[in-house]
């Protein structure tokens, strides 16, 4: 679960704060459905809607978590930050003027943990954004890592025709660059939130692609997966109120699974994937943890 650094202002392109603008963005909303109509029907577009995000205070889950790092599993802490804002489109980020035109409201994710190992610290963070109903179709997301050796900055943002990655890695053969993403994926890294929004009762099984974790300290070539969910009650024993256990089959011997509170908002109670990073919910809390 890790992530890159830097400021890029890209997206809708818009350079005016004006009625106009906002028309101009409804298109390219669409689009971001369209790419992934084959697995809308199965998410709940209204999950985040609800006056339960309305309060101005942020959800902070911290989960006990366990990674391997040089070939040895690491224990650390891990934060899921989830909370609305509204973004203005001339910047694309959380505006500071709620008087403008062109707002609309998003829901970040912010996923952050430091790792200790014998020779130094990794940090990470990522964030990821969606607009309010659309719950799956990524609007946005930044990764940075942080560790002696270098620093590395990943964005992701939905341009209207593909996802477009920029990147600025200390790796060799990497460094800077950017490149276009397929649009039609969940991104491993958002599971932990767009699954929350799955339609459990219907108990489901469907197809969709996954792109592999981006919380890392490379910008390597992204690896798409041709994925298979199912979701299922959790046995008792599997989690401490009643769950909803969700298995993503990435591929033969990959699979990821989650578990998630029947009781709404559906917090992850647990994770475990294929590669050995592991969640279990320590605490939550819901409150402003920005500076007043």
């Amino acid at each position: 679960m890790l992530f890159t650094l830097g400021v890029l202002l890209m997206g809708t392109g818009l350079s005016a704060c004006t009625p106009d603008a906002g028309n101009k963005e409804k298109p390219k909303a669409r689009a971001s459905v369209q790419a992934l109509q084959g697995i809308m029907l199965h998410f709940d577009e209204q999950w985040a809607m609800r006056k339960y995000w309305e309060d101005g205070l942020a959800e902070v889950a911290t989960y006990d978590a366990e990674r391997t790092v040089y070939k040895k599993k690491r224990q650390f802490e891990y934060t899921l930050i989830t909370v609305k804002e509204e973004f203005n489109q001339q910047f694309n980020v959380k505006t500071d003027d709620y008087q403008r035109t062109d707002l609309f409201p998003v829901m970040k994710v912010n996923a952050f943990c430091q790792i200790p190992t014998e020779e130094y610290p990794y940090h990470y963070l990522t964030s990821l954004f969606f607009r309010r109903d659309q719950p799956v179709a990524l609007y946005k997301m930044t990764s940075s890592s942080q560790e002696w050796c270098g620093n590395t900055f990943k964005t992701i943002v939905d341009d209207g025709l593909s996802l477009k990655e920029s990147y600025n890695s200390y790796w060799d053969q990497q460094g800077v660059g950017s490149r276009d993403l397929r649009r039609d994926v969940l991104l491993e890294d958002a599971l932990p939130y767009s699954l929350r929004t799955l339609r459990f009762d219907q108990h489901l099984a469907f197809e969709l692609v996954v792109m592999d974790l981006q919380q890392t300290s490379k910008a390597s070539l992204p690896v798409y997966y041709n994925a298979r969910l199912s979701t299922t009650e959790a046995p008792a024993a599997e989690a401490p109120v009643p769950a909803w256990r969700v298995a993503v089959q990435l591929a033969p011997d990959k699979q990821n699974v989650y578990w998630f509170a029947k009781a709404y908002p559906n917090i992850l109670l647990r994770q475990t994937t294929w590669d050995g990073r592991n969640l279990r919910l320590k605490s939550q809390r819901r409150y402003a943890y920005w500076p007043k």
